[in-house]
């Protein structure tokens, strides 16, 4: 029996997060004694992932999947699958793996567990702990399904290198019309800059900068600490920000092992897209704010004042021990 990953990338480049799934994936093998296949798309060097407990690794090289689709996605992993016969598939929770997660699960009929945070607490029956209720609670979920659909919360395993080589083969899976059915005709990208998804460390930037023309200090700071820059939704919505930076409920989802709010109240649909971040600094005038309540970290002054000394004393920091 295999446990089958897809490991996701682009513009031929893993993505950190193929390598935090191949890590889980190991770890689950070793409790099941089972072997890890990958499946990779137009994923150029895979090599890498056998030094994250990858055995082998399906290689698919089709110039039509360039651009993620769904529905062509799901169909080469579920003929991986069952190739490999494989009971347990695990995928990321990036927004890609949500589109393709329920027409994967109904394709393989699958029971499927999103958001989870641990390995299984039990494989007989199949019982993990994921998220639930907008990251504020735990819930533990049991597949009693043949094949098991587990989508791994972003920065919940961690990553555990190893020594290994993982095989590779060519995987040329049978592709029709129907699957091209959606078509991208083109991608906006960012271009130079950490994206939301990708970050361990985000600075958010909300209306206590007063205006657009303030954001250099936010750009500083993450410029210090390799970071992402995000913005809570008044911000986007006035057109300081574009609306992809925009991070909470109805916003981008961050799961950052480091979240600084900068002048951000705290409301509620932002606290949602933000609570699965593993440590949360928030910096605020207002001591009386929202934000705090959830804040593992808080300094009550003014941005103006202590984002500009912040960022000074990590570059401090950065050049003494470089």
């Amino acid at each position: 029996m295999s446990i089958l990953i897809y490991t996701e990338s682009e513009e031929g480049k893993l993505k950190k997060t193929a390598f935090e799934v191949a890590s889980y994936a190991k770890d689950l093998a070793r409790q099941t004694g089972s072997t890890v296949t990958a499946v990779s798309i137009n994923a150029g060097d895979t090599a890498p992932l056998g030094n994250y407990g990858v055995d082998k690794v399906l290689r698919v090289n089709d110039d039509r999947l360039a651009a993620f689709n769904a529905r062509a996605y799901a169909d080469i992993i579920q003929q991986a699958a069952r190739q490999e016969a494989a009971k347990i598939v695990i995928i990321g929770s990036t927004a890609n793996d949500k589109y393709l997660a329920p027409l994967l699960a109904a394709q393989l009929e699958a029971g499927y567990a999103p958001n989870v945070v641990a390995l299984p607490e039990s494989t007989d029956p199949f019982r993990v702990k994921r998220t639930a209720f907008s990251n504020k609670a735990f819930n533990i979920t049991e597949i009693s399904t043949d094949i098991k659909l587990v989508g791994l919360a972003k920065n919940s395993f961690g990553l555990k290198e190893q020594q290994g080589n993982a095989a590779e083969e060519d995987f040329s899976p049978s592709l029709n019309d129907a699957d091209f059915s959606i078509t991208t005709e083109s991608v906006d990208k960012t271009a130079g800059k950490v994206t939301i998804a990708d970050a361990e460390i985000v600075v958010s930037g909300g209306r206590g900068l007063k205006g657009p023309e303030n954001w250099g200090m936010i750009e500083d700071l993450a410029g210090v600490l390799g970071a992402a820059t995000a913005c809570s939704k008044p911000v986007s919505d006035m057109g300081w920000r574009p609306h992809g930076e925009h991070v909470g409920q109805t916003g981008k989802p961050v799961a950052a092992n480091l979240y600084v709010a900068v002048g951000i109240s705290g409301a509620i649909q932002h606290l949602a897209g933000i609570n699965a971040s593993k440590v949360k600094v928030v910096i605020n005038n207002d001591p009386e704010a929202p934000f705090f309540k959830a804040a593992d970290y808080g300094v009550v002054g003014d941005a103006f004042e202590v984002v500009p000394a912040l960022t000074e004393k990590l570059k401090e920091f950065k050049s003494q021990n470089s």
